[in-house]
């Protein structure tokens, strides 16, 4: 987890939500990625799909099915998605997202049996760490809150 929160940190040092993720099978980081959606204007520039196309990238497949992700906040309907898609082994979280998540707070993308691919997940691995570096970039865009 510790990569994805270097991750998370570069997407707030260009003014994005610190979120980080990344794409390991066994010792080797495939993929990683953080959130670029301000810097690069694109509303799916998420930091797993980011990590997804990298690791994809690498390995010339989109199949990831021995890839153990790493992402600082639980994914939004989108990137649980993308996960199901790369068909990864496994997914570990650190904070969990009550208003958007999809993976155990508002949905459970990644548990559906009606769908084609279950995704067994991790939850809380360095949960407050994550939580802070989103209520540090928070409080100082949205004082207050």
């Amino acid at each position: 987890m510790g990569a994805a929160l270097e991750m998370a940190r570069l997407a707030a040092s260009h003014d994005d939500v610190p979120i980080g993720c990344v794409v390991v099978v066994g010792p080797d980081v495939l993929g990683a990625g953080e959130n670029r959606r301000e810097v690069d204007a694109d509303p799916t520039a998420h930091a797993e799909i980011i990590a997804l196309r990298a690791a994809a990238g690498r390995r010339g497949r989109w199949r990831l099915e021995d890839a153990v992700v790493y992402v600082t906040l639980e994914p939004c309907v989108m990137c649980a998605g993308a996960l199901l898609n790369a068909r990864v082994a496994r997914l570990v979280i650190g904070a969990p997202d009550e208003k958007a998540g999809a993976v155990g707070s508002r949905y459970n993308v990644l548990a559906d049996p009606r769908l084609l691919h279950e995704v067994p997940t991790t939850y809380d691995v360095r949960a407050e760490e994550s939580a802070a570096l989103l209520r540090e970039f928070f409080s100082t865009r949205r004082p207050g809150s």
